[in-house]
């Protein structure tokens, strides 16, 4: 072989060989760029957990967004179970981890609001209220919940517009009427507190937590009878009877009346 023909295959082996490495690297770049899919469970799981108790949902949900923290079903269903177990920091910080992600996610800026309501610190919590109002001003629950949020920061005119104007979306919705009644609670209007929660009751989209809420007034007021009546029916009886207990304790004591109704669940779904 003369020379000239050796430097020719030398420098082709040496081209196809430089090709093979490239073809290999081109080959396996997307097996390693690609990474493992979140795991979820599935729709019928999250169905179940879904009517299960808050401690059970929040376990779950806690797991579903450490699984995938871009979830943002999870981080919202999080932020509701913790909400619902009185722990409203970490209901504040799961829904924010939502919308860290998902920045205009309605539902957890429903959420985020819904917990600073419920801890007693309301002004933070007019703002992602106030966001979420305007990217759906369609929407009664943005509009019931800022109505509680603008009561406890003691905008009295502006919380009675947005309750009216809830109700002009939702007409009698017994879940706007109910933030209303906590909110007279509060203020020391026991009796317009239990106009409202009777109204309330009395729509067919009703919810226990709606008459239990009556119970509470009912209770708070000294109407011990008619509030038993309702937990009884509501509630299994050893559930009652802590309840019974509870009102009694503080129907004696008529000066933590408000902040009991504050803390009793007056956000149930608005």
């Amino acid at each position: 072989m003369s020379r000239m023909t050796a430097a020719v295959a030398t420098a082709a082996l040496m081209f196809l060989a430089a090709g093979a490495a490239q073809a290999q690297t081109s080959a396996q770049a997307p097996v390693q760029a690609r990474q493992p899919a979140p795991v979820r469970a599935s729709a019928e799981v999250r169905a179940t957990y879904d009517r299960m108790d808050a401690l059970s949902r929040s376990v779950f949900w806690a797991s579903e967004q450490e699984n995938d923290p871009t979830d943002p079903v999870a981080g919202v269903k999080l932020a509701q179970a913790l909400r619902e177990l009185g722990r409203y920091d970490q209901a504040a910080t799961a829904a924010e981890a939502t919308l860290t992600v998902q920045p205009d996610n309605l539902d957890a800026l429903l959420e985020l609001g819904r917990a600073h309501v419920a801890r007693g610190q309301a002004f933070y919590g007019i703002a992602p209220l106030e966001k979420a109002r305007d990217q759906a001003p369609r929407d009664w629950r943005a509009w019931s919940v800022l109505g509680v949020a603008y009561e406890q920061v003691r905008r009295f005119d502006d919380a009675r517009a947005a309750w009216n104007q809830a109700l002009t979306l939702s007409p009698d919705n017994p879940d706007v009427l109910t933030n209303a009644a906590m909110a007279a609670m509060t203020q020391g209007d026991a009796a317009g507190a239990e106009t409202l929660l009777r109204r309330a009751a009395a729509q067919a989209g009703a919810s226990p937590k709606v008459r239990q809420n009556l119970a509470m007034v009912l209770g708070l007021q000294g109407k011990m009878g008619e509030a038993e009546q309702i937990l009884r029916r509501e509630l299994p009886p050893e559930l009652a009877e802590k309840n019974l207990q509870w009102l009694s304790e503080r129907a004696a004591s008529p000066a933590r009346t408000a902040e009991t109704a504050r803390t009793w669940s007056s956000l149930q779904g608005g």
